[in-house]
């Protein structure tokens, strides 16, 4: 989400934002103007106080422009006020134009993605983060618009006493900011890798976390460390480069705010000698010491912390829509081109799902995820999908599921089009859709068993034939231990694998002829895993499954594999010499299961 498209959109963006509001900016602007005459009358002053007054021995003279110098210091306090006032005019509309996007991501994802489990970074943009970009940039406007009229003022002072003056100050003072903005960007790289590290590791430990007892139960604890062991390192190894880049950056603000002093202080000698006044040199040394480093340290702080955490949020705003069930963004999907029919097709009366020719991308002018798909599931079958994270397996079940309509082509479950008229009342007989997140509600567990039968009988199954299922998919301990059919389910004290397997029952024992099953069974172990497969396999009608694992695609009748180029469907033990891509998979798959 943070990648180079994203960087190039942030900056035209803010440019759009500043000059939509010019108002604002001129506002603020021209308050900051009496900043400069602020830092103007406070270096003036104390020259002139030196010069024109006690070193002349008038003092009076001497004390009035000490007057002047402090009536600047009032003047700079009364312009703060309207600064304040000035910057709300400006933070206040970005936090709420990022409110609007972060919710308008949210429903581009749940549009793309209808049957996926939502964006999950919408809440974290939509609190966190919008505050987060809103206080970084209410801190760098502040920041360098104080620095650039305090530069102006301060120069002008300079250029006001003696000229020769900025010919000592500025090249010093320019090196330290050059090699300060030299920093930015390597920083902002570093900054972005690790808040994604970061990200990425919350997620992973709170998978393992919420599965933790699945992961002891089938000895899987070196698995669950592995997966999470290089992200620590990574986030180890980033850690040290962003000390690395801090130290740097501490050089160079050390260069741009106490190399101008030195270098003033050691041409002292050589301005004297060219008649420059004591109170020249001393309004100059008021100048860098107490406006011009002070804000020029202040900037490259907000700068360093500040801007670059707000481009890195702003990129997340700017980004493409989060990924989709598939892992991929709707706006960019992964093509499926040139597809071979992977089955003999036959007539729609005698298939239990058909796609005809069917072609779907998510949005105008994106590449097609599917193209031209043709494919006939048989009554009673077993079909296993296979394929690359993003390639469209999950985009395949909604489209059974009725959940998507197909840009071309046809989608038919049980000769009928798959996607229902809107106002059909009820849920469809013909098919369930069980996806990654199981659904468990609060209630019996007979409820939870029975709840996608009841949708379409009234009177549900009977007792018996619960109870023959829980026998049948080896759930007696689980629903023991809930207390029985009628005891309490509390979804948050299920591991995600206890709520599959509630969730797979409740499949078993819906009256609807098609299956389909989007990695449903991604927290059990294999054995578990393939005691529900064979037990859904086996009760009248058709099995559709999203596979992730080759024991899986081993116990189906066929298996259809998506590359992004082609579809080819066959037996487990053909494929490997018809597809490259199957055979890859199943080496990985292997691979695992011996590490």
């Amino acid at each position: 989400m943070t990648g180079g498209g994203a960087r190039g959109r942030v900056a035209p963006e803010g440019r759009r934002f500043l000059r939509g509001h010019k108002r604002a900016v001129g506002r603020l602007a021209g308050w900051s103007l009496l900043e400069s005459a602020h830092t103007f009358l406070g270096g003036y002053g104390v020259a002139r106080a030196l010069d024109d007054g006690f070193l002349a021995g008038r003092t009076a003279t001497g004390l009035g422009w000490l007057a002047a110098a402090g009536a600047g210091a009032l003047l700079g306090g009364y312009a703060l006020r309207g600064v304040f006032a000035g910057l709300a005019d400006l933070v206040e509309p970005l936090r709420d134009g990022l409110v609007r996007r972060a919710v308008r991501q949210a429903l581009d994802r749940a549009v793309a993605d209808p049957a996926g489990a939502g964006d999950s970074g919408a809440v974290s943009r939509l609190t966190q983060q919008t505050e987060m970009a809103r206080d970084s940039f209410a801190g760098l406007v502040l920041t360098a618009r104080s620095f650039v009229f305090t530069a102006v003022g301060a120069i002008a002072g300079m250029a006001a006493l003696a000229p020769v003056l900025l010919l000592v100050v500025l090249p010093p003072l320019v090196l330290g900011v050059a090699a300060f903005l030299a920093t930015l960007r390597p920083l902002a790289s570093v900054q972005r890798r690790s808040l994604d590290t970061d990200e990425a590791l919350a997620d992973r430990v709170g998978a393992v976390a919420e599965g933790l007892r699945d992961i002891v139960a089938c000895g899987g604890q070196a698995a669950a460390e592995a997966r999470v062991e290089p992200l620590i390192a990574t986030q180890e190894r980033l850690a040290r480069t962003l000390a690395g880049w801090a130290a740097l950056r501490t050089l160079a603000l050390g260069t741009a705010g106490r190399l101008p002093v030195i270098a003033l202080l050691l041409a002292t000698p050589w301005l004297l000698g060219r008649g420059i006044t004591a109170g020249t040199l001393a309004g100059g040394l008021t100048y860098l010491v107490q406006a011009l480093l002070p804000a020029l340290n202040s900037l490259m702080t907000a700068l360093g912390s500040a801007g670059t955490r707000l481009l890195v949020v702003l990129e997340r705003f700017s980004g493409p829509v989060p990924p989709d069930g598939d892992g991929h963004s709707p706006a960019q999907p992964q093509p499926q081109r040139q597809p071979q029919p992977p089955g003999p097709t036959g007539p729609p009366t005698d298939a239990a799902a058909e796609l005809r020719g069917v072609t779907f991308a998510y949005g105008p002018g994106a590449a097609p995820v599917l193209d031209g798909l043709d494919l006939v599931v048989a009554p009673g079958e077993h079909l296993a999908v296979v394929g690359p994270s993003g390639i469209g397996k999950s985009t395949l079940t909604a489209l059974l599921a009725g959940m998507l309509s197909p840009d071309a082509g046809s989608v038919l479950v049980a000769g009928a089009a798959a996607r229902r008229e809107p106002g059909a009342g009820g849920p469809d007989p013909r098919r369930t859709l069980l996806p990654q997140q199981a659904y468990v509600f609060t209630g019996t567990v007979r409820e939870n068993l029975t709840h996608l039968a009841a949708g379409q009988d009234p009177a549900g199954p009977s007792d018996a034939r619960v109870r023959n299922a829980v026998r049948a998919l080896g759930l007696d301990d689980l629903v023991a231990r809930l207390g029985g059919l009628d005891g309490e389910v509390s979804p948050r004290l299920l591991s995600r694998g206890e709520s599959q397997q509630l969730a797979l029952a409740a499949a078993y024992l819906s009256p609807a002829p098609l299956l389909l099953l989007d990695e449903a069974t991604c927290h059990l172990d294999p054995a578990a895993e393939e005691r529900f497969e064979r037990a859904l396999a086996e009760r009248p009608g058709t099995l559709v499954v999203v596979a992730h694992r080759v024991s899986s695609a081993a116990r189906a009748d066929r298996v259809l594999v998506l590359d992004g180029t082609r579809a080819v469907c066959g037996t487990h033990e053909e494929l490997p010499a018809r597809s490259p891509l199957y055979r890859e998979l199943v080496g990985r798959w292997n691979l695992a299961a011996d590490e």
